[in-house]
């Protein structure tokens, strides 16, 4: 297909509250890789009162960080049909990536340091808690190595070496997963928990990961697996994307592993 012929609509959940880290950094990074290829793209703010409809529209899914006041803004929105659509989405293979306080909205349950238990919509098996107010974030630079099948066998084919993230990440929550494949095996940093050595999760073609930074500047092959994902669930056949210049992200993806005193091809 001729790219000049291609659209895709960004789904921005609550722009105004879950925004916390610069997680607008994503949606900046994913919808301009693929303008720089012709593609035509929407983004499309699904805000407070927003029509449910709206999700029906959406061909990637970007979901940030929040407070947890605004989490329970959100959840509070997020009933009924609104959070139909968004399941129906996800199980239908929507590929969308969720940092932060995003993925604990996705999961059974999220128990702040104080206050009562905010429910999630379960879409993801797994579930959140902070170990109350005098425990030590989880803060700093995390790097960890993708797992998730068939994600981690599609990005290595992509880069012709395994698909190593790294981002910075900054969390009181602990999460922990159930029957979810995790999204990485961690190499530096804390990951889901600082216990077990996971990092985030991944289900269908949703990332959920608690890297923000913001994720996709920092690891710009993860945007293109989005929109290469997004174009075959919409038209149905396969897109090659065109080869942008990355030569800055991959010195400054290298600049970090050396800082980490890691030994990681960028």
């Amino acid at each position: 297909m001729n790219p000049e012929q291609l659209q895709l609509t960004i789904g921005w959940l609550y722009p105004t509250l879950m925004s916390t880290y610069g997680d607008r950094g994503n949606v900046i990074c994913l919808q301009q890789r693929a303008q720089w290829r012709g593609i035509e793209v929407q983004v499309l703010p699904l805000d407070l009162e927003g029509p449910p409809e709206q999700l029906h529209q959406v061909d990637v899914l970007m979901g940030g960080g929040a407070q947890d006041r605004q989490q329970e803004i959100v959840m509070r929105d997020l009933k009924g049909v609104k959070s139909q659509i968004l399941q129906e989405k996800i199980e239908a293979g929507t590929p969308g990536v969720f940092t932060c306080g995003a993925p604990q909205l996705l999961g059974h349950y999220y128990e702040p340091a104080l206050g009562q238990r905010i429910e999630g919509l379960g879409l993801f098996d797994l579930t959140s808690k902070h170990p109350g107010v005098d425990a030590r974030r989880c803060i700093g630079n995390v790097v960890f190595e993708v797992t998730a099948s068939p994600l981690a066998q599609e990005l290595e084919t992509m880069l012709g070496t395994k698909p190593v993230i790294i981002g910075f990440e900054n969390h009181g929550g602990r999460t922990y997963l159930g029957k979810v494949q995790p999204l990485g095996r961690v190499v530096k940093g804390y990951g889901n928990n600082g216990e077990d050595g996971t990092e985030g999760a991944f289900y269908r073609n949703a990332i959920a990961t608690y890297s923000h930074g913001p994720l996709l500047p920092k690891n710009p092959f993860i945007a293109d697996w989005l929109i290469q994902k997004a174009l075959h669930r919409k038209y149905q056949t396969t897109v090659a994307l065109e080869p942008l210049d990355d030569n800055l992200a991959t010195q400054a993806r290298q600049a970090m592993f050396k800082r980490l005193a890691l030994g990681v091809k960028a």
